[in-house]
């Protein structure tokens, strides 16, 4: 059977309840690779679930030499090498070279993980003039404090889902927020970026390393500064075909041509300027959403790239999409949650789902981890989408004892 080398860190549903069943409907032998294997060990333990990885192999992912020996040892070269992690795309990238299979290019995956790097990419290839530094203690930010324009942005250089991110009004504050970072991670490093202001939007793309298609964006509604935590998501940004094609033109001179990536961007009045690139499909079960909403096997279209095939026509018709995100207001023990739920009508699909358990202990990160739930909702007619939403929105409630 062919196998499919699938590199994993922590578990998530994108990969549990979407490639790994999508690589099943396409005939493949899913070998989960991953750091964490007694995480998904136990996940896999379930019974009843959508589909189930081959085997789970203990490997240190970070590593692309760890990677590769681990596919030598396999008894049959892959089919393909594929990870969905922001963090693995560069090891999956290595890795497929290797075995001279469908892959991205690892020098851009390591670009647009490394924000920093991503910056001095743009910056050299006259894409992007942003202010930026990367400081790892105190004495390094002395070095460039002088010269940072405020409001600025504190982010990990490899961070994820907003966390740790912050925005810095002065000097003091821009102090402050460092010391927390370092803090709990010494010697981490902080990229400090200019601040851009206005409306956030995304861009989805998929390729070949030949076309690149572009289905459509999101409008991005964030929680008040100093943090940036998403809240709602709205599919159709509303830009012209113009401003689009400024964004795209973006990407492609950034490298990006294969397989899925998901670019955040705010439009101004001199053109988009690029908040982050990242080279894999957009998370936070907004893939799940884009799939329903255009009506497409995007897990599996994704997977055929790695296996070699070329991207088909995509057809992306009109409709709504909406997706809002409920977050914890105070740190404790979870004692009230909603349960799950599935409303379909004719015309509209709403689905909530949990992402915490009565019990557990919450801790506030303000980031996209303090997510308690998530409504995600599609249809024909953006208005009736938005009500039934509102409507159901209003009937969530989470209690929690400090």
């Amino acid at each position: 059977m062919r196998e499919l080398i699938l590199l994993a860190h922590v578990p998530t549903d994108s990969v549990n309840d979407g490639f790994i069943p999508a690589a099943q409907r396409r005939g493949l032998s899913v070998v989960l690779l991953t750091d964490h294997a007694e995480a998904h060990r136990q996940h896999f333990s379930r019974a009843g679930l959508a589909a189930y990885p081959h085997e789970i192999v203990a490997c240190d992912v970070f590593n692309p030499l760890a990677v590769v020996d681990a596919i030598t040892c396999r008894a049959e070269a892959p089919t393909a090498v594929f990870s969905n992690s922001d963090h693995l795309q560069t090891s999956a990238a290595i890795a497929a070279e290797y075995f001279d299979l469908p892959r991205k290019d690892w020098h851009v995956t390591y670009r647009a993980k490394n924000k920093a790097e991503m910056r001095a990419r743009l910056k050299a290839r006259g894409l992007d003039t942003l202010w930026h530094a990367v400081v790892c203690d105190a004495a390094g930010l002395a070095r460039v404090v002088d010269g940072a324009p405020l409001p600025c942005v504190v982010k990990p250089r490899e961070g994820v889902a907003s966390q740790q991110v912050s925005l810095a009004h002065d000097r003091a504050e821009l102090a402050a927020q460092c010391a927390a970072a370092w803090s709990s991670h010494p010697g981490q490093p902080l990229l400090l970026e200019e601040y851009v202001a206005g409306p956030l939007y995304t861009l989805e793309t998929l390729g070949d390393d030949k076309r690149l298609c572009v289905l459509g964006g999101f409008q991005v509604r964030l929680s008040p500064p100093p943090h940036f935590v998403e809240l709602e998501a709205r599919w159709g940004t509303g830009l012209t075909a113009e401003q689009e094609a400024q964004v795209i033109d973006l990407v492609r001179h950034f490298g990006v041509g294969f397989g899925a990536c998901h670019t955040e961007f705010v439009m101004t009045d001199a053109g988009p300027k690029l908040i982050e690139i990242n080279y894999r499909s957009i998370g936070d079960y907004r893939e799940f959403l884009l799939q329903d909403a255009l009506g497409l096997p995007l897990f599996e279209i994704i997977l055929d790239l790695y296996a070699g095939q070329p991207l088909p026509d995509i057809d992306v018709g009109p409709g709504a999409a909406l997706i809002r995100y409920f977050t914890a207001q105070s740190a404790g023990r979870l004692t009230g949650a909603p349960d799950a739920f599935d409303r379909r009508s004719e015309d509209v699909q709403i689905t909530f789902k949990p992402l915490r358990a009565i019990g557990e202990t919450v801790n506030l990160t303000h980031s996209n981890k303090d997510y308690l739930g998530v409504l995600r909702g599609t249809g024909a007619d953006v208005q009736r989408l938005g009500l039934e939403m509102d409507r159901l929105s209003s009937g969530l409630a989470w209690t929690i004892a400090a």
